[in-house]
């Protein structure tokens, strides 16, 4: 039997193998090196290959933004919708994590892929099966905003100061222009490496948040909540 090719051996090309090596692309160099012709020579194939799976790089990231909702973990609704919605946001973030070009793909897209509304959609039928309106559904998810992803536009977004003298130094020059600023930064202790103003600790700020929109929200559904005054 005559020896097989190389191209006979390689793998066929599909639209989910081109979505999966454009996503660990990313993951590897981040989005803006991603690009047609670099995604073509990953996968050893020629770029016109690319666009009978993706017509075009926006297409190309809309896939991928699917691809990775589709790593978020269903909810457990055993403990009721606040717990539900909680577990789905928190998987959210652990995949954004993972992924973290992700955030900034999901917020450029103009219009919403098909992975996008299903994981909105199961948020809001959460609400909804936890016996809340649609219209404190409708104004629950704008209150959780971009954390119904898993993350936040953050507060402080400077890089903390990890030398303690410096740091000192840092508080004591902000102190004399705006006081109440380095209070709040003294008040905890920061820990280098966090992505939250100076080294919060963000999985403690992030959930921190949740929870006050989550037990905000039950409040407003307890009390039978409508956004229409009540004649």
């Amino acid at each position: 039997m005559a020896q097989q090719t190389g191209t006979a051996r390689r793998t066929p090309l599909s639209r989910e193998r081109v979505l999966r090596a454009a996503v660990a692309f990313a993951d590897r160099g981040g989005i803006e090196a991603l690009s047609m012709r670099g995604l073509a020579q990953e996968l050893d194939v020629v770029p016109m290959a690319l666009y009978k799976h993706v017509a075009n790089k926006e297409q190309l990231l809309d896939g991928m933004v699917d691809m990775i909702v589709g790593e978020i973990a269903p909810a457990d609704g055993g403990d009721g919708w606040k717990a539900a919605v909680r577990g789905r946001v928190l998987s959210a973030r652990a995949v954004l994590l993972r992924h973290p070009w992700a955030p900034r793909v999901i917020e450029s897209r103009t219009a919403p892929t098909p992975g996008v509304l299903g994981y909105l959609d199961s948020v809001i039928g959460m609400l909804r099966a936890g016996g809340l309106s649609a219209d404190l559904a409708h104004h629950a998810m704008h209150a959780l905003g971009s954390r119904v992803w898993g993350f936040t536009q953050e507060l402080f977004p400077s890089p903390p100061v990890a030398d303690p003298q410096d740091r000192a130094e840092a508080l004591g020059a902000l102190s004399a222009h705006y006081p109440n600023i380095a209070e709040i930064v003294a008040a905890r202790p920061h820990e280098p490496g966090s992505v939250v103003g100076g080294g919060c600790d963000d999985r403690f700020e992030f959930e921190f948040a949740l929870d006050l929109l989550l037990d905000g929200i039950e409040r407003l559904h307890r009390s039978a909540w409508s956004s229409t005054p009540q004649s």
